[in-house]
């Protein structure tokens, strides 16, 4: 703590937070806003997850916030709460945050039972599908406000959508009385009273709802295109372009200045020194933030109940999204970082952004590196960049205010660009045919379906056609053959025919698993009847499991019953205990028939013979 904690390289650490922290405003607002929450609530993120998870994180050189992956998920999970609650994003907004916050806290519960070190183990197809398809899903939801269409404001559009929100709020008032208890017919007419007596900005208001979520996500953004296209802002689409180009050609000069900040001010100075007619962005309230006790107040367990997975999975990204940057910081600082400490500072950063209306955020990578490179080394230069966010929202803005909203749709659309795994893409023809289709399969469902469901089925198809993997590699590596015709271990190589007449080994390379216990069982059938000692070598078995030992039990009753004598070898230290718990020893094979080596198993050979009259 100390080494990473000090004043040592204060000099390194302010220039590098200022550089990260100056890298970071463009994206924070511009994450903000397509989260759907606004531009103040991705600065939000910025200041508190940044400098939070910089105090108590396991990365010293770290800068967190809002970042392309989590910012696609929480739009995903904003949009589905804000319909719930009829688009009103007042009475959505405590339950948004609260889902947040239940998100940092199971990544502390995450870091504190120590699942830092596991998720290096998420197979890299489920991370890449999943980084290009967050990279789609950003192309393509901001090329409506690159063009400047916005659904809610599309009247014609809107009016599409009136039969059904008629609909909707009938079925909302049919709800209401079927819980107050008068949905009978014998007041029906208080039914009809409330239905004549909804107002046509009421519907209209329904109907504005359905049309933004009509036209939320992938599909909807193409759906509506079209018509986006006929009736294109072309003032909006020249600020947006410029942007992008000025992005992508600044890179090209320089990297010292960071490109996003430059296309920011530039453009934004061109629309507001020339009088431009442009959309700005949602004004960012000026003063100190606020937290949102209504978290606490209108806390309703039934509201948060069908996200309890959705957060998990939030938190888990976010897991994944900061361990894979502090990989990258430890091998550009050639330290090590510590991965559940790391957890736990991200976690206390998400929540206490929650509480203050932040989107969640993760350890962003070229954030890190630029800090890195600028001379940033401890825990102080994350807290400065932070703090350098903070400052400029208490005296900037009412000026962040004034930016053009199509400016922040050009930076994410760099994004979207730049987030996806092109790595993994070229990589496609030279890949095992499995791992492209668990990459595809991951990219499509998280593009047009569910972020959130798509990891879970991309996790479960890597982990069966594991299983089914290293099963049929244990299956191919155990045969059963007679002792003259298996690939003899170097102390099997000078066995009198004596000892080989009536004697079967067998081998058990690597664990015995559910995914190994089918092809173990069939491969056992094949030991002919005539063979009356059968020899378990079990030194290369490290692990069993509970599918594993039944079929082991399985195998060695039947062998018994046929009148066979086992003999078990070298048994290692987790195997034996789980043999000794189900009572396979001493009950089915004596403490006599087991042996600590192959050549002890040998010597008792001969008695052993004797006993079965062979």
């Amino acid at each position: 703590m100390k080494k990473s904690f000090n004043f040592n390289n204060f000099k390194g650490d302010l220039l590098g937070g200022i550089t990260a922290g100056i890298v970071a405003l463009p994206l924070s607002l511009a994450f903000g806003v397509s989260s759907g929450l606004g531009p103040s609530a991705g600065l939000y993120g910025a200041i508190f997850v940044g400098f939070f998870s910089a105090l108590f994180g396991g990365t010293s050189t770290q800068i967190s916030g809002p970042t392309a992956p989590m910012t696609a998920v929480s739009m995903v999970i904003i949009t589905g709460i804000i319909a719930t609650f009829e688009g009103d994003l007042d009475k959505a907004l405590p339950v948004i945050l609260t889902v947040f916050l239940v998100a940092g806290l199971m990544q502390i519960g995450l870091g504190l039972i120590g699942l830092g070190k596991y998720i290096k183990y998420i197979p890299y197809p489920v991370v890449s599908g999943f980084m290009t398809a967050i990279g789609i899903i950003i192309l393509v939801t901001q090329i409506l406000p690159t063009i400047g269409y916005y659904p809610k404001e599309d009247t014609a559009y809107i009016y599409q959508f009136k039969p059904k929100a008629e609909e909707v709020i009938l079925e909302s008032i049919l709800r209401d009385e079927q819980k107050e208890g008068i949905l009978v017919l014998r007041d029906f007419k208080e039914t009809i009273n409330r239905a004549e007596n909804i107002t046509e900005e009421q519907i209209l208001k329904e109907a504005q709802t359905l049309a933004v979520e009509n036209a939320s996500g992938v599909i909807g953004a193409l759906k509506v295109l079209p018509r986006a296209i006929k009736s294109i802002d072309w003032t909006a689409f020249l600020l947006a372009m410029g942007t992008i180009i000025i992005i992508f050609g600044f890179k090209r000069i320089t990297t010292t200045i960071p490109s996003t900040l430059i296309a920011l001010l530039v453009m934004s100075t061109i629309a507001i020194a020339f009088g431009i007619d442009y959309r700005p962005i949602e004004k960012i309230p000026s003063g100190l933030p606020l937290p949102h006790f209504s978290i606490f107040t209108h806390f309703n367990f039934n509201n948060i109940a069908p996200y309890i997975f959705t957060s998990l999975t939030l938190a888990l990204l976010g897991a994944i999204d900061s361990l894979l940057t502090s990989v990258v910081a430890d091998n550009m600082t050639k330290t090590r970082h510590k991965p559940n400490k790391e957890l736990i500072g991200q976690g206390i950063g998400n929540s206490i952004g929650a509480i203050f209306g932040g989107i969640p955020g993760a350890g962003a990578t070229i954030r890190t590196v630029v800090n890195i490179n600028a001379g940033g080394k401890t825990k102080i230069s994350g807290m400065i960049a932070a703090i350098l966010l903070f400052i400029v929202l208490l005296a900037l803005g009412p000026i962040a205010s004034k930016i053009p909203a199509a400016v922040l749709a050009g930076i994410l659309i760099t994004v979207g660009i730049g987030v996806m795994d092109y790595k993994g893409l070229k990589a496609i023809p030279h890949m095992p045919l499995p791992e492209v289709l668990i990459m595809i399969t991951v990219l499509i469902l998280s593009t047009v379906w569910n972020l959130v469901y798509a990891v879970g089925i991309g996790l479960v198809i890597a982990s069966l056609m594991f299983m089914k993997k290293i099963g049929d590699l244990m299956a191919e590596r155990s045969e059963i053959k007679v002792l003259d015709e298996e690939e003899k271990w170097p102390d099997e190589t000078n066995l009198s025919k004596e000892i080989k007449s009536n004697i079967y080994i067998k081998h058990i390379k690597g664990p015995l698993f559910f995914g190994s216990t089918s092809e173990f069982q069939r491969l056992t059938q094949k030991i002919p009847d005539h063979a009356s000692i059968i020899i378990i070598r079990m030194g290369r078995m490290q692990y069993i499991d509970q599918s594993g030992l039944y079929a082991l039990e399985d195998v060695l009753s039947r062998l018994v019953q046929e009148g066979k004598a086992i003999c078990l070898v070298n048994i290692l230290k987790q195997p034996r205990y789980m043999l000794e718990r189900i009572d396979i020893i001493p009950d089915l094979i004596p403490e006599e028939h087991i042996f600590t080596s192959f050549e002890a198993c040998l010597k008792a050979l001969p008695a052993l013979r004797k006993e079965l009259n062979v």
